[in-house]
């Protein structure tokens, strides 16, 4: 990344003082027409942007968090980021923060919103979440040397402050629950192989398998998309099996997979918790509601937002922290979705 242009740049290419530039910019005094073109054509030739913390001297910082996150799509909705955002927003008010929010989309060049917040100065520092494997933007602020705490984790090697849920050990949770109720056969509806938080997650049902003594095969295991019709069909093929083969349980790793697993089973006529027993992840608010009321694990989510925002107003302000990297612990709830077998 190259320096950051100076007023003092604009000056010498502009061949005036430095305090013209600043007036010129500022608009806060007249000068020749052709001067203050001259100034203007110095400023977007070398791509000057002003320092917002430098307009006020006495405010050393913004205090503004930027927040960027991967954006559902729009039939879709994330019910855990919105209390994820809805907490940090309560705790950086009551820190005298704002959070400024601006959605990443994987495959983008993902550092360029982040590069002129910080030129500008207009935050702070940042809070990541949506994070995977090879993620540009903890890398860009790694190397910027510049204030950030993830909701969640990279790659190994990255080391940077973090708040995650222990999402390995929430999937364990859910598949022990199943084998605890009587379960042999049980199958996982997961994520594409390219996600981080998927992998997290399939380690605990691969865990919770091999200490029962149980095999993990393959063809119970369905990767792909977090969306409610693949996780239907995916749930539909297996049910189609013969009685020996197919699943008598399911584990998701979201609620809506979970739901989609649901009306598979409903489509054949089979009794969810008594002939098909299914448990979600995130215990969204609507899994209560469900008939029957879908067994979940709930995320600490608005601790996990407190944390982050916590974390992040300690470094910006050079406290010494307690702990760099946070790991929160899930929490089963147990509902009639899935029932002990008869």
């Amino acid at each position: 990344m190259k320096k950051r242009v100076s007023i003092k740049d604009v000056a010498k290419r502009a061949d005036v003082s430095y305090q013209t530039v600043s007036k010129v910019l500022n608009d806060k005094a007249h000068v020749l027409p052709e001067t203050a073109e001259r100034v203007w054509q110095a400023a977007r030739h070398l791509g000057y942007r002003p320092h917002h913390n430098a307009r006020n001297l006495r405010a050393q910082r913004s205090r503004m968090i930027g927040y960027s996150w991967v954006p559902e799509k729009p039939n879709q909705a994330n019910h855990i980021l919105d209390m994820f955002l809805t907490s940090m927003v309560e705790v950086a008010k009551a820190a005298g923060y704002h959070l400024l929010p601006f959605p990443y989309r994987e495959g983008d060049d993902g550092v360029v919103g982040y590069r002129e917040l910080i030129d500008t100065g207009r935050v702070d520092g940042f809070i990541l979440s949506s994070m995977n494997y090879e993620d540009p933007r903890a890398r860009f602020l790694l190397e910027q040397q510049f204030p950030f705490v993830a909701f969640g984790r990279s790659n190994p090697e990255m080391d940077f402050p973090y708040v995650d849920v222990d999402g390995a050990s929430g999937l364990q949770l859910a598949t022990e629950h199943l084998i605890s109720q009587g379960h042999r056969r049980i199958a996982v509806l997961a994520w594409p192989e390219h996600s981080r938080v998927g992998d997290d997650r399939l380690q605990g049902y691969q865990a919770a398998m091999n200490a029962a003594g149980l095999p993990t095969d393959p063809d119970l295991i369905a990767r792909g998309e977090n969306n409610f019709e693949r996780a239907r069909d995916a749930a539909g093929r297996w049910l189609t099996w013969d009685a020996d083969r197919r699943p008598t349980g399911i584990v998701a790793l979201t609620d809506i997979m979970a739901i989609g697993a649901i009306h598979a089973g409903q489509a054949r006529s089979l009794t969810i918790g008594r002939d098909l027993a299914i448990v979600g992840f995130d215990d969204a608010p609507m899994a209560q509601y469900l008939w029957p009321p879908l067994t979940s694990v709930r995320q600490p989510t608005r601790e996990a937002g407190r944390k982050c925002v916590e974390l992040l107003v300690a470094l910006i302000e050079g406290k010494e922290l307690a702990a760099r990297q946070v790991l929160l612990q899930p929490e089963l709830i147990v509902r009639q979705s899935s029932s002990l077998i008869k």
